[in-house]
């Protein structure tokens, strides 16, 4: 990468104005504007790499600026150099030249050819050509027929001016005379800065080949190396109301002005950073489009900007200074251009391998000692990669066997659950049963005397006992022999679809679940046997067959219910991926606050460029457009403070949320302890844990639900937030509208400004003619008045004349005087 070389030279002056002005003073490579009295102007200070002054000749420019683009051109690398700034400021004199001191062209050419006789080593070839952009079409300056000529891209030869004549020449006489000849077809025209204004961009190219010269196993004698060298004389940006163009000046003054201004943007775009500058517009002109290579291409460039020192050229100086320092921020690619035939290449290549061949055998041991020691140093490390490896697969293997561990007893737990639902079902139906056999014995007063000596006379055929863990996990407390462990009533037992919610992995609140409580059951004695005794085996057998029946009915329930916990689990799975939904959808709902924050402020910033430039661009003499801006930039400012806040409210609401929803998890977290702590010990050692937990599980409960009325709240002022968003937005598209109409009519303005300033040019220079006709006319009358005087005074003198001699006739003769007519006398 190389940066651009930007020089600055300023021209003597033409006039003696400039002395009591403000001017530009030069401090070594620094030139900035300074105040009559010396004082320097603040902003108007740059630093290039050469800045000369008035005193400097075209042979230190070329020394200090062009002369190592030339001897790098000689080696292979390509070469621009061209000259830019405004009209008359000696850009033409700076490339060209005079007799007495050579410019750029004439210099570059002749040390080109020295350097070539100076380089024995290689064969040249020098093909040169020079054209010019005149209105934006090419002209051969060497074939004047050859007009209008296309540019071509190929990957061979580049960009390049398709029909081109290109002369081969051998010294430096031939090219400086072809030179001559080309300057006799090259436009030029007065204006009323330059008596010989250059009306068109020309750029001389040399193109030099060469190769080595066969000398034994030279590689480069089959390597051509091919370089462009373009020497630019580009034409003066111009003012109308300076240049006094009209016609056919006028039409290319436009075209020269549109080229510069298309080559002040590409240098703009280039100078921007590679991730800013986007588009680089090289075709809009076919000056940039020729001078692509040398602008961020593969060139060695130089700038030359030449200024003026008189105070009625600052704004096209500084113009120039700017375009200047914003080209010296470029940076080119640049490399020899050299081609490789086969031949080349394959010789390259053989001797690449013999100077391999002879360092292998030269150091053969110390090669193999050096590979030895690489290849031990390369086992170690991956001994000790292959230990650390083996190590994270043991720690992993550790983690796998964790979680196997954990995922076991997660499972023992399901199915302990599954067991205790499982002795809930079979206890219910049990108790069914059970409660109907008590109905029977109470009627039937015979049966209960075969019991006398039990504690317990009450028995049921098909009652099975529950296990005793069971009645002990159960049971808070020892029941005497008299009680059974039958409830009173079915709504004693344990609800059925709480357990069931338990298997599905739903955690309920135990307390709600209640314990089974003993009740006593009075014993009937024995002998208390009633007569109708021969009626009983009838009565079991129906009673056997109603608990049949009834226990079919219990199964077809318990089928039923497992269909229904089965249609459950899918319904649990569809509210779990619905709930994943919301989830996400809650997500981007926070989201959405920062969202609208950052758009937000690209709304503002655009708003209030939108606003300066508008402040910028407005009308001075109108003070109602003056009032209508600060009050739209008020309004809107106002507008914008009021989002702000409300996007701060709904930030707040969703940090709340997130509080809601860590305080819902560890309510969870509490449920699952009380459920382990109640499930795994029924001992009376953990009531006071249990209320404890209880105590902070009712705090928690509180603290959740005032955190759902303050989210309720701020979703409410979130919901008004977003209305009154709404109305912003709509009031900002007014503001839009408005936007574009005051543009309209901004534009509008600067159109008729532009019109009145045309008119006023044009008024301007009629009236230049006018004071010039007049001035004329003033020299006229004053030679007439002369004259007349003379005149004047020749008449008098002859009538005195005429008077002496006729006193002297009427003195000798006495005649008659005759009065002369005073017309006469003047």
């Amino acid at each position: 990468m190389e940066k651009i070389c930007v020089a600055v030279r300023l021209r003597p002056s033409v006039s003696q104005d400039s002395l009591h002005g403000t001017y530009w003073k030069i401090d070594h490579n620094r030139i900035s504007l300074h105040r009559p009295h010396g004082t320097p102007i603040s902003g108007n200070s740059y630093a290039f790499d050469h800045v000369l002054d008035e005193s400097c000749t075209n042979g230190s420019v070329y020394e200090l600026v062009v002369r190592d683009i030339i001897h790098a051109a000689v080696e292979g690398f390509n070469g621009t150099a061209f000259a830019y700034g405004q009209t008359s400021s000696g850009k033409t004199f700076t490339m060209n030249g005079s007799e007495t001191d050579a410019g750029v062209i004439h210099r570059a050419v002749k040390d080109v050819f020295e350097k070539i006789h100076a380089t024995s080593d290689r064969e040249f070839l020098i093909r040169v050509s020079y054209m010019e952009i005149y209105n934006e079409e090419i002209n051969d300056l060497f074939a004047v027929e050859n007009n209008k000529l296309p540019i071509h891209e190929s990957l061979e030869r580049g960009i390049f001016v398709a029909g081109l004549k290109e002369e081969i020449v051998s010294n430096a006489d031939q090219v400086l005379k072809l030179i001559k000849q080309g300057e006799v077809n090259k436009h030029f025209g007065e204006t009323n800065m330059n008596a010989r204004s250059s009306r068109s961009h020309t750029i001389f190219r040399m193109v030099i080949e060469s190769k080595g010269k066969e000398m034994g196993e030279n590689l480069s004698a089959d390597s051509i190396r091919v370089s462009v060298l373009n020497l630019v004389d580009l034409a003066g940006s111009e003012r109308i109301a300076k240049t006094g163009a009209e016609g056919t000046r006028l039409k290319e003054g436009k075209h020269i002005n549109k080229s510069l201004m298309i080559l002040g943007n590409v240098i703009n775009k280039l100078s921007e950073g590679v991730k800013q500058r986007g588009h680089i517009p090289y075709r809009d002109s076919k000056l940039t489009r020729i001078l692509q290579p040398a602008l961020g291409g593969n060139a060695k460039t130089s700038i030359i900007c030449t200024i003026a020192p008189e105070e009625v050229h600052i704004e096209e100086t500084k113009g120039t200074l700017q375009f200047a320092s914003r080209a010296k921020r470029i940076t080119n690619c640049v490399q020899v251009n050299e081609i490789l035939t086969d031949a080349a290449l394959l010789k390259r290549q053989n001797q690449e391998i013999e100077e391999l061949r002879k360092k292998l055998q030269g150091s053969h041991a110390e090669v193999l000692e050096q590979e030895v020691l690489k290849l031990r140093n390369d086992l170690l490390k991956f001994e000790l990669e292959r230990e650390k490896l083996q190590m994270e697969l043991q720690e992993e293997r550790n983690s796998h066997k964790e979680r196997d561990q954990r995922i076991r007893e997660q499972q023992m737990k399901i199915e302990s659950l599954n067991n205790l639902v499982n002795l809930s079902e079979s206890l219910q139906s049990s108790n069914q049963s059970r409660e109907q056999d008590s109905v029977k014995n109470t009627h039937g007063e015979d049966f209960g005397g075969r019991n006398k000596n039990h504690e317990d006379g009450f028995v049921t055929p098909c009652y099975k006992a529950p296990p005793n863990a069971f009645v002990a996990k159960r049971s808070d407390y020892s029941m005497p022999p008299e009680f059974s462990p039958l409830p009173d009533a079915f709504s004693n037992v344990a609800d059925e679809d709480a357990w069931l919610k338990l298997n599905k992995g739903f955690i309920a609140d135990l307390d709600s679940l209640q314990t089974t409580p003993a009740r006593k059951v009075q014993s009937f004695p024995f002998n208390e046997i009633t007569p109708g005794h021969g009626l009983s085996n009838e009565n079991h057998k129906q009673e056997i067959q109603n608990l049949e029946r009834q226990l079919e009915h219990a199964i077809m329930e318990k089928n039923e219910l497992q269909e229904k916990h089965e249609e459950q689990i899918l319904v649990n799975k569809k509210l779990m991926a619905e709930i994943s939904e919301i989830q996400q959808k809650q997500r981007a709902i926070e989201e959405l606050p920062e969202k609208l924050s950052n758009s937000l402020a690209i709304c503002k910033e655009v708003y209030i460029e939108i606003l300066s430039s508008l402040q910028s661009a407005k009308d001075d003499e109108k003070p109602s457009t003056t009032n209508f801006l600060s009050s739209t930039s008020e309004i809107g400012m106002c507008l914008f403070t009021t989002l702000e806040a409300h996007l701060t409210t709904a930030t707040n609401d969703s940090l709340i949320q997130k509080q809601y929803d860590v305080l819902r998890a560890n309510i969870n977290n509490i449920m699952e302890s009380l459920m382990l702590s109640e499930t795994s010990k029924g001992c009376a050692e953990d009531d006071f844990l249990k209320e404890s937990l209880s105590i902070e599980l009712r705090d928690v409960k509180q603290r959740c639900h005032g955190l759902e009325k303050e989210l309720d709240s701020n979703n409410q002022r979130l919901e008004l937030s977003k209305q009154e968003y709404d109305n912003l937005e709509r009031e900002l598209k007014l503001m839009k509208d408005e936007r574009d109409s005051l543009r309209k009519m901004v534009s509008e303005c600067v159109e008729r400004l532009e019109m009145e300033k045309e008119l006023k040019e044009t008024a301007l220079k009629e009236l230049n003619n006018e004071i010039q006709r007049r001035r004329d006319l003033g020299e006229g009358i004053k030679r007439f008045s002369a004259a007349f005087t003379a005149r004047h005074k020749s008449f008098m003198s002859f009538n005195s004349e005429i008077m002496s001699k006729t006193e002297e006739l009427r003195t000798n003769n006495n005649w008659v005087v005759v009065p002369v007519p005073k017309s006469l006398g003047g």
